[in-house]
């Protein structure tokens, strides 16, 4: 025997199966929707009143009976009923119970449809706010770390081969840049989430009189959904947001492999604070990175929500299908989960260490200035493809003599590469000098990444003084 409550019943003349009844409940997980479904329910109260639909007495009842709702939720002394189904049946039959007949009237003009639809699209906007000021904060710790570290020397890599040398400063804004965009694709995505499908009702509107424009300024809406029928049944906005958090979670996951990687032995470029990592069960000496693994790992889990959620909406027609009730549990898992992984990065990075002097014994090995050997033959009239082969065979020669390219006395390294070579060419093979002659706009040299630094600042600055940006 079901425990549902008649207001559910409508035709249906039987008591839903003990089984169903569990099978299409989803309160146990939509129930963190609660602040936004009082909120949009009292703005659709209070527009019902503005027309007329309900009388002043009413919306007075109502808005106050929504208080005590909220108030017995927030002390825990609400009971949640899995037979009412969902978030929004919960509320309304509560409300019924402590006012009575005006409680009845409140569903007046909407579905449970519109309701969710503007549920959650409220309670994305507050997690894209409340991630963007971890994605800010995050953003200025990478500008800390940067200027901190705007001359230290490291090797730069391709195919995790020693390529050229870099800056760890450089490094590190490569990381605010992946950064700064995903911010960008959040505050972008917030513009799609921010607008109002109350009024859709099921999916054709309402023959009631409403005021959709008066919800959305009461809601803080920038827009009103135009389409009905898409209104109740978009969720782009979902997929679009966990497709942010996917990209997000993949550049964390890029970051997490090199803290991974500096952590070792074979490079020991860096140290995290042992707080941000755990030991072994077994090797008493051991001190593993597990929050930098643990964020990478998680990165799947997400693409596991985007999936979901794309495949959950591949196959319906339109409008409204039971199968969104299944978007909740992706959105909610890639909103916690990208949240947990930006304050984890916020925890574990302001207190990295960078070892500096292995950092620059390793840029010092594979012959990194080898480019800068060419480059000088080049300014001094040697075609680019001879100069490539010329300082090959010069690195050849080094790694048979196994010295450093500087440290090839200037009589030999004329006989390899020709008589084009001075004095000056030790300049280019230092590692300083390297740096240095990379002083161009995005550059690695020390006072191109101070620069940057500087223009990161006024950026970030910049957005939080602009009145146009979103809220």
């Amino acid at each position: 025997m079901s425990n549902k409550p008649k207001l559910l019943h409508g035709r249906l003349l039987e008591d839903a199966d003990a089984f169903v009844e569990a099978f299409t409940a989803s309160v146990a997980f939509d129930k963190r929707l609660y602040r936004q479904d009082i909120r949009g329910s009292a703005a659709h109260c209070r527009m019902l009143g503005k027309v007329g639909a309900l009388s002043g007495a009413e919306v007075e009842q109502i808005l106050a009976g929504l208080v005590q709702v909220e108030a017995e939720i927030d002390s825990g002394n609400f009971t949640w009923r899995p037979g009412l189904e969902d978030v929004h049946m919960n509320i309304e039959h509560r409300l019924i119970e402590l006012i009575g007949e005006a409680g009845k009237k409140l569903h007046t003009a909407r579905s449970r449809n519109d309701q969710v639809a503007t549920d959650l699209r409220l309670y994305l906007r507050e997690e894209i706010d409340a991630l963007m000021e971890l994605k800010t904060a995050l953003l200025n710790v990478l500008l800390d770390l940067a200027e901190r570290h705007q001359g230290t020397v490291m090797p730069g890599f391709t195919h995790l081969q020693a390529a050229q040398p870099v800056t760890f400063g450089h490094h590190l804004l490569a990381w605010f840049e992946m950064l700064l965009r995903d911010r960008d694709r959040l505050r972008d995505c917030r513009r799609r989430v921010n607008q109002l499908p109350l009024g859709a009702a099921a999916l054709a509107g309402t023959t009631f009189p409403i005021d959709r424009h008066f919800v959305a300024q009461e809601l803080g809406f920038e827009g009103v959904a135009a389409n009905s029928l898409d209104a109740v049944s978009d969720r782009d906005f979902a997929v679009e947001f966990v497709a942010v958090a996917a990209m997000t979670l993949m550049h964390l996951s890029r970051w997490c492999e090199e803290l991974v990687l500096w952590t070792s032995q074979p490079f020991a470029f860096i140290d995290l604070p042992d707080r941000f990592c755990t030991g072994s069960s077994i090797m008493p000496q051991k001190k593993n990175p597990d929050v930098a693994e643990l964020v990478r790992g998680k990165t799947g889990r997400i693409y596991g929500d985007l999936t979901a959620l794309l495949t959950l909406m591949k196959g319906q027609p339109l409008a409204y299908n039971r199968d969104n009730q299944e978007d909740k549990a992706p959105l909610f898992d890639a909103i916690d989960t990208l949240k947990g992984c930006l304050t984890a990065m916020l925890g574990m990075l302001p207190h990295l260490q960078a070892d500096a002097e292995a950092m620059r014994r390793a840029a010092a090995q594979g012959f990194a200035t080898a480019t800068d050997l060419a480059d000088y033959l080049v300014r001094k009239g040697m075609p680019f493809r001879d100069a490539h082969r010329a300082v090959g065979k010069t690195v050849a020669y080094a790694v048979q003599q196994r010295v450093g390219l500087e440290e090839i006395p200037l009589p030999v390294l004329r006989e390899l590469v020709g008589e084009l070579v001075d004095e000056d060419v030790l300049g280019a093979l230092t590692l300083e000098g390297a740096l240095a002659a990379r002083s161009h706009f995005g550059g690695t040299a020390p006072a191109a990444v101070a620069e940057a630094v500087k223009a990161g600042r006024k950026r970030l600055a910049a957005e939080l003084s602009d009145p146009c940006r979103s809220a």
